[in-house]
């Protein structure tokens, strides 16, 4: 009977008409709602909208980045709106979690970048398209094809475990979303405060993404194709010693450890090969989407297929991918709407040996990629000079392994209004995936080292199940000058892995690439077999109130229990959390004042929670080995021994913010400016802990809450936007982000953790985190110069060092250098981010160019010493290297990689800042009345760049480099992916 009277209360009638902008343009995909209700439809491609609705009702016109406005109907059948802009307005509508608020309700930090502003990126992953454009918000791209960016949002959230930030794609959640298609996204929201973060309890410690996809639009069909083709080229290319400088200096590092000189005619060898000219390549690209969008009172509908294909700038190296989506939503009833969304992802690469850029780094360039016969060049060859060498060719050309990977995933949800103020939506939702890597090693002989006698073939799969099912009720109503929104939601969640690692030798070679573990030898197949479940289950509630929209009040809680906590830890978690806001503005003092158009003062606090932990972090497990034995009388018994040691009770790891700021536009809402503070304590942090081979576990760590640490800083955001009359419009928006990390606390006192040993020469620890520091910091030797003869050495701490050694300060004045001489070097944690992003449009002619950077943050460059023989060096090396007495005071010898001089030392530690161009975009749209001959309704040609100019002063190829692991081992380069520029050509098409 309620829904009865509710559907009764007046006559439905069809209203039509358009949304237009302040430019008169149309706005597509503006959201159309029946005030109060559910029920609303989104423009076309031409801003027309049609909408059923009673006649006596009031319509709510909205889109992001415009101010929200409503119109009552009053009998009218036809309604023509034009939206002003709102950038950075408090007016602008802002998705947050479950949900969507306008941004003068909201009191937490929430970042938005419109779906534009992503596609416009030449990178097939949406993530990289944030550089640069929220402030607090670090992405570390990698130049792999495909790759996922690390993404970390207002400094490092934890430790252990799950280190990436949640992304929810329209209410589903995802670790990842290199399988979603750029293209297919409306808008990306990201949660940066706790009290924003909190709706999302266990997951949201390192930061929460809300991605928003296109939905159909009212409207006949509207056809439109996007589409570029370009290619990537390696940018700041390390230049290599060539191959009579390499010469020369192995002669000198021969010299230096009392050998005879390798090379009789340095200068005979020219200048060699140059090994990344060999194996690097401009890259070839190209993408293209189609997508249909249209629909009715009672349905819409969005459908879209898109490609990419992607080379590496190494040769031989891709990657493909295809997507498939569709979104269909149905006006049930004026009370009750469904809808579903379903995308799939298929993504094949032709995979590279990981090792490929060490290898290319340190091949002799005196050898050739092959000799006059057709046969590779060796680097064993001691016509050559010999020594523990690659030829780069050979390891491109015999690694065969290929990468597959198959997704799919979406949600259905039902929206039930009742009683006017209530809405009841349940949604359920899965993501299903499966990987494969097959890799083969043929049986080849290429060189003297670089050869296999028995062929290989490895298979690893990975599938994942995963489901999630949320209700949530919500009540809204207005009332008087009370706005009061309340919502209460339950979740439950499943995430269930499953992997077999197989291997098989003596599979012979096909050449029509079928290839099975069930050829090779039957004694010499190997299969593992595993897998793990985690299962969630969740409460949270949410109060929303504004009075006079003066004075804002938000109160969320959310509890969480999670299987991995079910034996030895908490299995609940609570996590609340509390924002107020003061919209100054609004107040009658401020109605004659003529400085603010709007301000906003707000202030937050929250917990969130970490659940990145393994199954069963407790559960302590020993291990069977055949020689854990023993024999008694004649007869063997097999022992057991614990493989690590495990905590007896874990504890949630949770993270407390408090958020303060203010909003305020100036000057007819052409400046906006956005600024905060914020201070963010992670409590009971995860770590692993080195512990004493003496206890006699198999592990050599054991995990547990060990420390607390804090990220504090500032974050600045201003906006001018302006137009002038003959048409000229633009936008100038900078932001830049201040952020301090440091260790409070570590349950071991003063006993530090060490870590960073990966690409470390001779397996030294170059990272160290201590209670006071930040964490990772750099840890070494502080290096004062060079040794120039046997006089300095004798008068010195470092009696056994060389002439061209490092000299090292001796920080405890003892007459020894030894690990207590080791200090701070530096932090690869960014202190600055900061990025400019400009739009530029005049008539036709439109023009986007984006900056970005870092500032304040150090890498450490592995590569100068990690080597074991005869690597090559660098030209800077080269050119600035201790070859005799006074010829440097800063360079080492070619003796680097000794002991003593390949320790970490301050001479590696490099400042990692750097400005880029990340993007520059110019476009052209034909005129309206010559598409319309060509029964189109928008052609619009783009040239781009990407990358294209890079300012800073590492050694390296880029000083954007995360960390492998863990944040403990951050901004260590140890060979990384180059980094690329991409240009492309492109076609924009509506039908």
């Amino acid at each position: 009977m309620l829904f009865l009277l509710d559907v009764a209360y007046a006559q439905n009638i069809t209203v039509k008409g358009e949304v237009k902008d302040d430019q008169g343009l149309p706005i597509p995909s503006a959201s159309v709602v029946v005030k109060g209700t559910t029920n609303g439809v989104q423009t076309d491609a031409n801003g027309a909208y049609f909408i059923s609705a009673p006649s006596n009702a009031t319509l709510v016109f909205s889109y992001i980045g415009f101010n929200t406005q409503e119109v009552a109907i009053g009998n009218r059948t036809r309604i023509n709106v034009t939206l002003s802009t709102a950038t950075n307005d408090l007016q602008q509508v802002v998705v947050v979690g479950y949900g969507t608020q306008r941004k003068i309700d909201v009191t937490g930090s929430v970042g938005t970048v419109k779906g534009t502003d992503i596609s416009k990126q030449a990178s097939p992953n949406a993530v990289s398209s944030l550089q640069g454009k929220v402030a607090g918000v670090n992405i570390t791209n990698s130049g792999t094809p495909g790759a996922s960016p690390q993404i970390s949002i207002r400094g490092t959230g934890t430790i252990y475990g799950n280190l990436g930030v949640l992304y929810v794609v329209d209410g589903v959640w995802f670790d990842d979303i290199s399988f979603l298609n750029p293209a297919d996204i409306e808008s990306m929201s990201i949660l940066k405060d706790a009290s924003s973060q909190s709706i999302y309890g266990i997951r949201a410690a390192n930061g929460v993404v809300l991605v928003t996809t296109n939905k159909g639009k009212n409207g006949s069909p509207t056809i439109s194709y996007n589409g570029s083709v370009g290619y990537r080229a390696v940018t700041n290319q390390v230049e290599m010693a060539n191959a009579t400088e390499y010469a020369t200096i192995i002669n000198e590092l021969s010299a230096s450890n009392g050998a005879t000189p390798l090379f009789a005619n340095p200068a005979s060898f020219g200048t060699g090969t140059n090994w990344y000219n060999q194996v690097f390549r401009n890259a070839f690209q190209t993408n293209h989407q189609i997508s249909v969008n249209g629909g009715s009172e009672k349905s819409s509908y969005n459908f879209s297929l898109g490609y990419t294909n992607e080379d590496g700038i190494v040769k031989t190296q891709g990657y493909k991918r295809y997507t498939a989506r569709l979104a269909n939503d149905f006006q049930i009833a004026k009370f009750l709407k469904i809808g579903y969304n379903v995308s799939g992802t298929a993504i094949n690469t032709n995979d590279i040996n990981g090792g490929i850029f060490r290898q290319l780094y340190a091949a002799g360039p005196v050898v050739p990629v092959y000799y006059a016969d057709g046969t590779y060049g060796d680097a064993n060859d001691f016509s050559l000079g010999g020594g523990n060498n690659f030829n780069p060719q050979v390891t491109l050309d015999f690694f065969n392994q290929k990468s597959k990977n198959y997704r799919i995933n979406g949600n259905v949800f039902a929206e039930l209004t009742f009683a006017k103020n209530f809405t009841f939506k349940t949604s359920l939702g899965g993501d299903f995936g499966q990987n494969e890597m097959r890799g083969y090693t043929s049986v080849y002989k290429a060189t003297q080292g670089q050869q296999n006698n028995v062929s290989k073939l490895a298979v690893n799969r990975s599938e994942d199940r995963n489901w999630i099912i949320e209700n949530t009720l919500t009540y809204k109503n207005t009332f008087g000058d009370h706005n009061l929104t309340v919502l209460a939601g339950q979740t439950a969640q499943r995430r269930k892995n499953y992997f077999i690692n197989s291997t098989a030798l003596n599979v012979p070679y096909s050449s029509d690439g079928d290839l099975y573990l069930s050829l090779g030898s039957a004694a010499d197949r190997s299969v593992i077999d595993g897998g793990n479940l985690t299962t969630y289950v969740s409460y949270f509630g949410r109060v929303n109130y504004a009075f006079k929209d003066r004075y804002l009040l938000n109160a969320t809680l959310r509890a969480d229990a999670a299987s991995q906590f079910f034996n030895g830890g908490d299995l609940w978690g609570y996590f609340p959390s509390v924002g107020a806001g003061w919209v100054v503005s609004n107040e009658d003092f401020m109605k004659n004042q003529n400085v603010f158009n709007n301000l906003k003062i707000k202030a937050s606090w929250g917990k969130v929670g970490n659940a990145g932990v393994p199954v069963n972090p407790t559960t302590l497990t020993v291990d069977q080995r055949g020689g854990y034995v023993v024999v008694f009388g004649g007869v063997v018994y097999t022992g057991a021994n614990v493989n690590s040691l495990v905590p007896s009770f874990l504890n949630w790891e949770r993270t407390a913010g408090t958020d303060i700021g203010f909003e305020a536009s100036f000057l007819n809402n052409r400046l906006s400016v956005e600024a905060g503070y914020y201070n963010k304590k992670t409590e009971q942090a995860i770590f692993n802990i080195p512990i004493l081979s003496s206890v006699g576990t198999v592990g050599s760590e054991m995990l547990g809450n060990q420390a607390d640490f804090r990220n504090r800083g500032f974050e600045f955001l201003a906006t001018w936007s302006d137009k002038s009359e003959n048409g000229f419009k633009y936008s100038v928006s900078g932001n830049i982000g201040i952020n301090n990390n440091k260790v409070l606390s570590v349950i071991t006192g003063s006993n530090p953790i060490y870590s960073g040993g990966q690409g470390i020469a001779n397996g030294a620890l170059a990272t160290r985190t201590v209670q006071g520091g930040a964490i990772g910091q750099f840890f070494g030797y502080k290096v004062a110069g060079i040794f120039q003869d046997a006089t300095e050495i004798a008068a010195s701490a470092q009696k056994n060092a060389k002439p061209g050694d490092f000299r090292y300060v001796d920080q405890d004045g003892n007459g020894i250098i030894d690990g207590k001489d080791r200090v701070v070097l530096g932090n690869p944690n960014p202190k600055y981010s900061f990025g400019l992003n400009t739009t530029f449009e005049y008539k036709n002619f439109d023009l986007a160019l984006d900056i970005q950077g870092v500032a304040g943050v150090d890498v450490y460059n592995a590569n100068i010493a990690y080597r074991f023989g005869n690597e090559n060096f660098s030209k800077d090396f080269y050119d600035n290297r201790w070859h005799g007495q006074g010829t440097s005071t800063t360079y080492p010898s070619a003796n680097v990689g000794s002991t003593a001089n390949s320790a970490p030392n301050s001479f590696y530690v490099e400042d990692g800042s750097y400005i880029r161009l990340r993007t520059v975009q110019l476009g052209y749209t034909l005129p309206s009345a010559l598409t319309s001959k060509w029964m189109t309704k928008k052609v619009r040609f783009f040239l781009d760049a990407q990358n294209a100019i890079n300012i800073f002063g590492y050694k390296g190829f880029t000083p954007e480099i995360g960390y492998v692991g863990s944040p403990t081992s951050r901004g260590i380069d140890a060979s990384v992916y180059p980094l690329s520029a991409a240009y492309r050509l492109g076609l924009q098409v509506t039908f």
